[in-house]
């Protein structure tokens, strides 16, 4: 299973955001990576440039690659609805981003990695599948020989992130699903209509 592996600070530095979570040394080197990365005067970027970016954040807050982002934004063409808010749609919509809403894992990473050893079920049955698209009203739960991982239950201690969308039962060790997320209701600080103009060339 293909996926980005190399460091996480440089790509948030690079962004200037911390999109893979609180991180200290971001905080202490929050300036682009390289020896000219806090000079000020860097000149003004194209608008190719720009659009670009968006969509290498994009990928890389949901640990989407190329051609699996590529794929995600055909669908989002094809189907009704604003295309930029659709595709954020599909990205929220998949299982290894719902596992780490739900709080179970506490990076997208981490939840991607539960879901591939086989930790996490969906309506009952075992997918390990990190992108496995969610419809509403799936229900997302710990499997029931993982449940007292000690990585679940630090996870789920540490969470206090509440998504309208998505339902959580603590005793139970399952949530549910409950429809694909509007635009106000997602966090990520990303421009989508970039992502559409630049796909779009």
């Amino acid at each position: 299973m293909a996926r980005y592996t190399g460091p996480t600070t440089k790509i948030a530095r690079k962004f200037g955001e911390a999109i893979y979570g609180a991180d200290k040394s971001f905080e202490k080197r929050n300036f682009p990576p390289g020896q000219h990365g806090n000079n000020k005067r860097r000149g003004k970027k194209s608008e190719y440039a720009v659009q670009l970016q968006e969509k290498q954040k994009a990928k890389y807050t949901y640990g989407i690659l190329e051609r699996q982002f590529r794929g995600l934004f055909k669908k989002a063409s094809a189907s009704r609805g604003i295309t930029g808010e659709v595709l954020l749609q599909l990205a929220e919509s998949r299982l290894d981003n719902v596992v780490f809403r739900l709080g179970i894992a506490p990076t997208r990473n981490g939840a991607r990695q539960l879901v591939s050893h086989r930790h996490i079920t969906v309506n009952g049955e075992i997918v390990n599948v990190p992108s496995y698209s969610l419809r509403a009203g799936d229900v997302i739960a710990v499997r029931e020989k993982s449940k007292s991982l000690e990585a679940i239950e630090n996870s789920l201690a540490n969470n206090s992130n509440v998504y309208e969308w998505l339902t959580w039962n603590g005793e139970t060790l399952q949530g549910t699903f409950v429809t694909a997320p509007e635009r106000l209701q997602i966090p990520e600080n990303i421009k989508e209509q970039l992502i559409v103009e630049l796909y779009s060339k």
